[in-house]
């Protein structure tokens, strides 16, 4: 019996210890570098970055800018499936709820800001939807 308490003493300062180091995965987010769909010179399918390489376990802020040169659907749904978000925000407004979207969807110019958590490594495939022979697409890369 004395032992059995010994035990749970131990468990349950070892579950308190283990509580106290636990650390919030939204913070300390890393900024990544913009996306920017279409150019103020024309060029409606330049895209500004291609690839990004993440880190499964951290966070990070991505916003996706669109110069309103066309309407862009933005698609990525193998990243969409391993991470978890925090927050969409559009304008200052802020988007919660449990699971991802479909898709994110520019009719004009303006960002839509992505907070999330890299839960899984792969290489996860990012297009405009009918753009993507035009060059609109890329690769996040994810190492764990």
């Amino acid at each position: 019996m004395l032992k059995r308490l010994a035990f749970l003493a131990s468990a349950g300062l070892a579950l308190a210890a283990a509580s106290a180091g636990a650390t919030d995965l939204a913070k300390n987010r890393a900024t990544l570098p913009d996306l920017v769909l279409g150019d103020k010179n024309g060029d409606d399918y330049a895209v500004s970055q291609k690839d990004y390489e993440l880190e499964a376990g951290k966070s990070y802020q991505l916003d996706i800018v669109s110069n309103g040169g066309k309407e862009y659907k933005f698609f990525s749904p193998e990243l969409f499936r391993h991470i978890w978000i925090n927050q969409i925000v559009i304008n200052h407004l802020e988007i919660h709820g449990p699971g991802a979207p479909h898709h994110l969807e520019w009719d004009d110019e303006g960002a839509i800001r992505i907070e999330f958590v890299v839960i899984r490594p792969g290489n996860f495939k990012w297009w405009i939807d009918g753009l993507e022979e035009k060059g609109m697409s890329g690769t996040f890369k994810v190492k764990s």
